[in-house]
């Protein structure tokens, strides 16, 4: 740490603040911290006070950036002062990053998956590179292995080539090779090929989404009809976005998360039953489908809409996803919430915030109780 200089301490004297004080006030005013990275030989220096208006060294490029869980962590990033490098593909799609950290902070960067110098573009200058990108459907340019494997690979050895020490991939809770979904054999075969590369991955695995923007709890009050199979019987464990995306920011300057897995799950197991009677109690509507469809019925009814209409429907895959009941246990070596001190919301507790738009009569939180805010420090 740079000391303050004695011309900063005397003209903070001079207004009548004590010397001692002046000392502190100048010491917080002017603090440097000057590392550099033994492995890389990258430097981080560090300044000002704590929060969004100060610079904590670090540069942290997140790819996924603009999607749901992506732009939670890109907030939590620049809210300690942390450079953020934001691939995008879409113009529009970064716009509302920018204004979440200081001048300078947010640093679009236009980038192709296909294109590996676009990725070595993003990051060149990082410390800490994370991996969020993915998607619930397949289009005809990307597959899920095309994303979830050969683009994850593509990142991950651009990363390494790059001397960036740190690296954390997003997968899934229920991430198999024997699964029945593709969705899930895809992200259990990027997780084997990014430690094959990478060996001192941080693989986070987390459950369903919900929060303000998700496609979860908010299609069960729009679209209650699209969950109908399975009579209502599949197990889900459905998490709060702002608690994945505060332990994952917490990973990115904790070595001791280095080559760890962390399965990341609410802290109630619901039936889609349970979880519409819930969402019913908050609502005040009614909402659990009546008819029950077999599976291959819903296929086809999916698929004759899904070319009938231009947009995205339910892809046949995650009709087959809502069949597939979420892990209840951890896995043998993987940590979860605790390792960081978190206590995960449970849907009951935060849900009520992002349905209020779906609400017949106006809101009372009754017994409902706003969890108060904590902070966790992990090393």
């Amino acid at each position: 740490m740079i000391p303050a200089t004695p011309c900063s301490i005397l003209l903070v004297h001079a207004n009548g603040v004590s010397r001692k004080s002046a000392k502190l006030i100048a010491q917080r005013r002017f603090q440097h911290d000057l590392v550099r990275q033994s492995a890389t030989a990258k430097v981080i220096q560090s300044s000002g006070p704590s929060g969004r208006h100060s610079n904590s060294g670090l540069v942290a490029t997140v790819f996924g950036a603009t999607g749901f869980l992506g732009r939670y962590l890109v907030h939590k990033l620049a809210k300690k002062g942390t450079q953020v490098i934001v691939p995008y593909r879409e113009e529009d799609s970064k716009r509302h990053l920018r204004v979440m950290g200081d001048l300078g902070q947010i640093v679009p960067l236009e980038f192709d998956l296909q294109n590996e110098t676009s990725i070595n573009e993003c990051v060149r200058h990082s410390h800490l590179v994370y991996n969020l990108i993915g998607r619930d459907y397949e289009t005809k340019n990307y597959s899920f292995d095309s994303v979830f494997v050969d683009g994850a690979a593509k990142i991950t050895q651009i990363t390494k080539d790059n001397g960036v020490n740190r690296l954390i991939h997003i997968s899934h809770l229920n991430a198999s090779h024997d699964s029945p979904s593709k969705f899930y054999r895809a992200k259990a075969s990027g997780e084997d090929k990014v430690k094959s590369i990478f060996p001192d991955v941080t693989i986070v695995r987390p459950s369903t989404f919900f929060g303000q923007e998700d496609r979860f709890l908010n299609k069960m009050v729009t679209k209650p009809f699209t969950f109908n199979v399975n009579r209502l019987e599949t197990i889900t464990r459905p998490v709060h976005v702002l608690d994945v995306a505060e332990a994952i920011s917490l990973m990115g300057t904790a070595q001791s998360t280095v080559g760890k897995t962390f399965e990341l799950a609410g802290p109630r197991t619901y039936s889609y039953e349970d979880l519409f009677e819930t969402l019913e109690n908050l609502t005040l509507k009614s909402l659990t489908p009546s008819l029950n469809l077999p599976l291959p019925i819903f296929k086809l009814f999916n698929k004759i809409v899904s070319r009938a209409v231009w947009w995205p429907t339910l892809s046949e895959d995650e009709i087959v996803r809502r069949c597939i009941d979420d892990k209840e246990e951890l896995s043998e070596g993987a940590l979860g919430f605790d390792y960081f001190g978190i206590e995960p919301d449970l849907v009951e507790d935060a849900a009520i915030t992002y349905l209020s738009a779906n609400f017949d009569k106006p809101i009372q939180r009754g017994g409902f109780k706003v969890k108060p805010k904590t902070y966790n420090v992990v090393n």
